[in-house]
């Protein structure tokens, strides 16, 4: 049994890191907002330019369409976005998780994997699958320390050419889709080649008029689509984190101020237990002077 001493050193302690983990509540949820409000905005704009990019895509003969044709998938790169920090509960995890499910679907010769966070970095540091290569810089954690569009196109070109180049039959994006505060969706989205309509039937039947020309929309639009398609994950990462700490260290908190009340219930209870064995030493001393 631990002494007086001990439990009000833990007692201590626990109250030390309520203190932390509230802290970290408050920061994540201002943070959140904000995050919120970016990936808000941008989801509408993203999703509809998603939309006609996959419909003009589908008009493209395949020399034009040098992102939408479909090739034999012998290399994949998946694109595992996370953070680069922890405690925000099984956010990261999830990412990892999602991919090993995809790897094991096909030959893991065929698979590479793009890092963007040091939580995926670390995770597969040493299974031989991190990419490599001259066409795609290193070191994208420094993206998170400064996410803007224009940032993120430089990532978003990188790739575009690397998978023009042929180092690539097939792009995945991997992360977390901000539904809410609390609710995270992983998502495995095909960022190339380009996904034809859902609805092919009605997309077959429309008529498009390019203006000034197709050859324009095809240099202009579909990479400037790309790219927001990558900025709009990261945004919905970077909200997804900040909910999913915010959830962990409220969760956190509730915890350690319940681990609080225990301990101080068991530190009274053996307060009293220890100042009752010192009356009766007390009262015992005391009748054996007097006998």
């Amino acid at each position: 049994m631990a002494n007086l001493k001990e439990i009000r050193n833990r007692i201590t302690s626990v109250n030390s890191t309520m203190q932390i983990t509230s802290a970290m509540k408050m920061v994540s949820a201002a943070k959140l907002k904000r995050a919120q409000d970016a990936i808000t905005q941008m989801r509408p704009y993203a999703e509809k330019l998603q939309e006609i990019l996959s419909n003009v895509s589908s008009t493209l003969d395949s020399s034009e369409g040098v992102y939408s044709k479909p090739r034999e998938e012998k290399k994949v790169l998946m694109v595992a976005i996370t953070s680069n920090r922890g405690l925000c509960g099984g956010f990261n995890n999830n990412v990892v998780k999602k991919i090993n499910s995809i790897i094991k679907t096909i030959p893991q010769s065929n698979v590479m994997i793009l890092p963007i966070g040091k939580k995926a970095r670390d995770a597969y540091k040493n299974s031989g699958k991190i990419y490599s290569g001259n066409t795609i810089p290193d070191g994208l954690e420094s993206i998170w320390d400064d996410l803007t569009f224009a940032n993120v196109t430089a990532i978003a070109n990188k790739i575009m050419e690397a998978y023009v180049a042929g180092e690539f039959d097939k792009v995945v994006l991997v992360y977390n889709k901000f539904k809410n505060a609390a609710t995270q969706e992983i998502v495995a989205e095909q960022y190339l080649p380009i996904l034809p309509p859902q609805n092919s039937a009605a997309s077959s039947q429309s008529e498009y008029i390019f203006e000034p020309s197709k050859e324009v929309i095809v240099e202009d639009l579909i990479p400037k689509s790309l790219k927001v398609q990558i900025y709009k994950a990261l945004l919905d990462s970077r909200a997804s984190e900040h909910g999913a700490r915010m959830t962990a260290m409220h969760k956190a908190t509730d915890n350690a101020n319940d681990l609080k009340k225990e301990l101080k219930l068991f530190y009274n209870k053996a307060r009293q237990a220890a100042i009752t064995n010192e009356i009766l030493e007390i009262v015992g001393g005391a009748e054996a002077l007097n006998g």
